[in-house]
Formats: structure tokens, C-alpha cells, sequence
């Protein structure tokens, strides 16, 4: 997995890609909720995640009740077709906020 982070209108965006898998998910997990203990909206792009399994949905769910308890948005953008498919078999699909583009989501601030 390869991470970095970006700041864009008001939101920390943690770019995921490669595979978000038990040996790298701890990473994932500690780079988004630091970017929620900074007290920041955080989405999570993952556009270019080719794989993600239990252990990196489990981390996006903490990344999410963490910002929902601070009062913060959080959402995921530009999904995968591998990763969007784990999502929609977990049912997640229904429970994240998920917009297609980074750009998509700041627009409805506005």
C-alpha cells in the first residue's frame, strides 16, 4: 500500500492505493484517524486501491464512528470497482457517504 495526504477545501484527503490488506491496514488506519484527531474533515480516496479485505474496511468503519462522535464529515471518494464490490457485499455501501471526485464532495459545501 502507498499513502500520502492532501489538504483541499477544509478536508485532510488520505489517498490509499495498491492493496489495503492485514499487512498494511494498521498504517491506513493510524494515517486516518490521525487526520481525524487533528480535527479535520477526512475523506479517503480510493481510487487506486486494486484490493481491500476485512482489515482495511475495518479501519475506514473506525475512521468513520471516530469522525461521527467528533462531529466531523467523513466520506470516501472516487472508489474502486475492487473495492466498491467489497463495500456493496458488506452492505457498507449504504452506511459511508460516497462521492465520486474530491471535487464532488467539496461542491456540496459550498
Amino acid at each position: 500500500m502507498v499513502y500520502k495526504v492532501t489538504k483541499r477545501g477544509g478536508y485532510a484527503v488520505v489517498h490509499l492505493a495498491g492493496d489495503v490488506d492485514l499487512s498494511c491496514s494498521p498504517e491506513a488506519r493510524k494515517t486516518i484517524l490521525d487526520a481525524l484527531l487533528g480535527a479535520q474533515h477526512t475523506l479517503v480516496d480510493l481510487s487506486q486501491v486494486s484490493y481491500i479485505d476485512s482489515s482495511g474496511v475495518a479501519s475506514l468503519v473506525e475512521g468513520y464512528q471516530t469522525a461521527k462522535k467528533k462531529g466531523l464529515r467523513f466520506g470516501l471518494v472516487g472508489v474502486s470497482e475492487p473495492a466498491m464490490s467489497v463495500l456493496e457485499l458488506a452492505r457498507l455501501d449504504k452506511v459511508f457517504p460516497i462521492h465520486a471526485s474530491v471535487e464532488e464532495r467539496l461542491g456540496q459545501d459550498g
